[in-house]
């Protein structure tokens, strides 16, 4: 059988597309922790129940849920190249995916998975150091695209109108998303510090085709992250995204392309090249940069994989390390690509330490019972918990309310996939009624403007949602 899409995650990340079981084969690191990592590390592990429904820990804070109300189930016999034959070329956001590549998440709880290593961005706000500042904003921009690493199902495709909000005061911010357009998709997004230190805001909408043997992602939309207390302002794009052997052989993912962070208050920029991983994939997974001021005096260089850690060291170390590095080492043989011209490149080293460079990210420890949740870390895990009174304070369109998504999360995979069909002729329904009546669509949050940065598109926060006037929002579901 054809094993399409067994890994077609990272394009779940950028657009709602695909993926499913993914062997682990290819994994610089073992990030299966022996238990439970969800609190952070200055947190204690004690709980108690708390009117016999909430968990608390001992500092007050919630504990979330720290594993799924049913395993994923097994997408091994199951074929779509049936569909996939008839996309090459295409857009693939037009195309309807059956559900059994799904995970139970939406794509914009997959967007909220940036806030994963929000520690990064309060590292960011707490220095004084411009430097050090932008070193902590690059660990973040790379942390983001680290969320798809491995993970095996696609998120669902927001329903036009669809909501999300987190709110985590552990962790220090909330975070509202919605779908401001369907054809084609576009994702806007706007997070706040709780302390008033940041804002992080952008839109996503990519391109995303099928090329027979590959899918690819191409990055498009603004991401900006605002430090209020330093006055600054940072800007990027994420890398492009490849999904290889999606016909036959194994599957394997590479992000490469330039990413490119401007401080847009002291004019320093971060260069960050995701490497494509070349003839015997030396290169897999590397990220190689350098950040320099606006004179363009590097200041320091970065390296590491975006599936593993980021370190940074000064430019004069690195390189009298690489030049010692060429001139003392022993020839070495070169990998041989596997039989199968299809196969995925062999497995590199992990990251190759030099001394003296500073640690600026790790990837966090996935669960024990990861590969049974869909390769969900424990925030992922949190995202579409819905506890108890919850559905009071929610917009109706908010997307732990989705019926498709909520019965797939619970294990009934025909009622799921029944409420998914519904939900989308539902929404095909609406778009020509509103044709018919010549009713153009408004978005309820997010509003079209001009990024103040960048000078490009963008769509904006407009406010009011944590008002908790939801009298006008539309019936989706």
């Amino acid at each position: 059988m054809l094993r399409l899409l067994r890994k077609l995650l990272p394009f779940g990340f950028y657009t709602g597309f695909d993926s499913d079981n993914s062997s682990g084969e290819f994994s610089e690191a073992n990030h299966k922790c022996p238990e439970m990592l969800d609190l952070e590390p200055h947190q204690s592990n004690k709980t108690e129940k708390h009117n016999g429904e909430t968990e608390i820990q001992e500092n007050g804070i919630k504990r979330h849920r720290t594993s799924l109300p049913a395993p994923m189930f097994s997408r091994s016999d199951f074929s779509v190249w049936s569909i996939l034959k008839k996309c090459i070329g295409l857009e693939l956001s037009k195309i309807t995916m059956p559900i059994v590549f799904n995970e139970p998440l939406s794509f914009l709880q997959r967007i909220t998975e940036y806030m994963e290593h929000i520690y990064l961005i309060n590292k960011a706000c707490s220095h004084t150091d411009p430097l050090e500042r932008m070193q902590a904003v690059a660990a973040f921009a790379v942390s983001a695209v680290a969320s798809q690493w491995e993970r095996t199902g696609k998120p669902f495709n927001p329903l036009l109108g669809e909501t999300y909000e987190l709110t985590r005061e552990d962790l220090g911010f909330r975070f509202i998303s919605e779908q401001v357009s369907h054809h084609p998709p576009i994702s806007a997004f706007y997070s706040e510090g709780l302390n008033k230190d940041f804002i992080f805001h952008g839109s996503i909408y990519p391109k995303l085709k099928f090329w027979g043997k590959s899918i690819e992602a191409e990055p498009r939309g603004t991401i900006t992250l605002e430090l209020l207390k330093h006055s600054e302002a940072y800007t990027w794009t994420n890398p492009t995204c490849c999904v290889h052997n999606v016909i036959i052989g194994k599957l394997w993912l590479e992000q490469y392309g330039v990413v490119e962070i401007i401080n847009h208050s002291t004019g320093d920029k971060c260069v960050l090249n995701f490497k494509p991983c070349g003839l015997f994939g030396k290169e897999l997974h590397r990220v190689e940069g350098y950040i320099q001021d606006k004179n363009r005096k590097k200041l320091c260089v970065i390296y590491g994989k975006w599936t593993e850690c980021l370190w940074c060291t000064d430019p004069t170390t690195y390189e009298t390390y690489k030049k010692n590095e060429k001139r003392g080492s022993e020839p070495k043989k070169k990998s041989m690509k596997p039989s199968n011209a299809d196969d995925m490149p062999e497995v590199q080293d992990s990251v190759q330490f030099i001394p003296g460079s500073k640690l600026l990210w790790r990837i966090n420890c996935r669960p024990p019972n990861s590969s049974q949740m869909y390769n969900f870390t424990s925030f992922a895990v949190s995202l579409n918990e819905l506890e108890k009174g919850m559905e009071a304070i929610l917009a109706p369109t908010d997307c732990r309310l989705r019926p498709d998504i909520r019965n797939m999360e619970n294990g009934n995979m025909d009622v799921a996939s029944r409420e998914k069909e519904r939900l989308e002729e539902k929404q095909r329904a609406a778009r020509k009624e509103r044709a018919k009546d010549e009713v153009e669509w408004h978005t309820r949050w997010f509003h079209q403007g001009t990024n103040p940065y960048t000078g490009t598109g963008d769509w904006l926060y407009s406010g009011g949602y944590f008002d908790r006037n939801f009298s006008d929002c539309p019936d989706i579901y």
